[in-house]
């Protein structure tokens, strides 16, 4: 279930979208889909959201947002340069001015030394082709984890849209 913050976030996104005439588009791993069930919570959404990419495997990253697999071999899908080419590739690929992309370690399992349970790699892509990323470690259950990756998306796509 979503919180009021993260539908709150997302209602804001949608408005300054809409005042924009932009589209966003979302290529999700960990969240496996969270971002845009909260964007599209919001009425009106089919103004500026179009489509999404669940890509929770290696291979879905390569085929619906053109990962190259030797970036994921050498880095890893929880990384930097991974969730930089999903937002590339997700903005491409839907046409959009902005994307956010994220891939990481919900847990309970699954974590590592240097990649605990609860690291998120966060990527967006704008329409100008700027990229940035962004790493936190969250804290909680698996489903915190993912709510809380849900609303710090929401938060740099309502900061890169407002710069943009």
């Amino acid at each position: 279930m979503l919180s009021e913050t993260i539908i709150q976030q997302a209602t804001q996104l949608g408005e300054i979208l809409l005042a924009k005439g932009w589209q966003v588009t979302t290529a999700e791993s960990c969240t496996g889909g969270g971002i845009s069930y909260a964007l599209t919570e919001i009425s009106g959404s089919s103004s500026w959201f179009e489509r999404a990419f669940v890509t929770y495997s290696n291979e879905a990253k390569a085929e619906l947002v053109g990962v190259d697999p030797a970036i994921i071999a050498s880095h890893g899908a929880v990384s930097e340069p991974v969730v930089v080419a999903m937002a590339r590739g997700a903005r491409e690929a839907a046409n959009a001015d902005l994307a956010v992309a994220v891939s990481g370690v919900a847990g309970p399992t699954g974590g590592t030394p240097d990649k605990p349970v609860g690291t998120v790699w966060f990527g967006i892509a704008n329409q100008h082709g700027q990229c940035f990323a962004d790493r936190v470690c969250f804290s909680g259950s698996r489903q915190q984890v993912r709510l809380q990756t849900i609303s710090h998306a929401l938060t740099l796509l309502q900061q890169a849209a407002l710069e943009g």
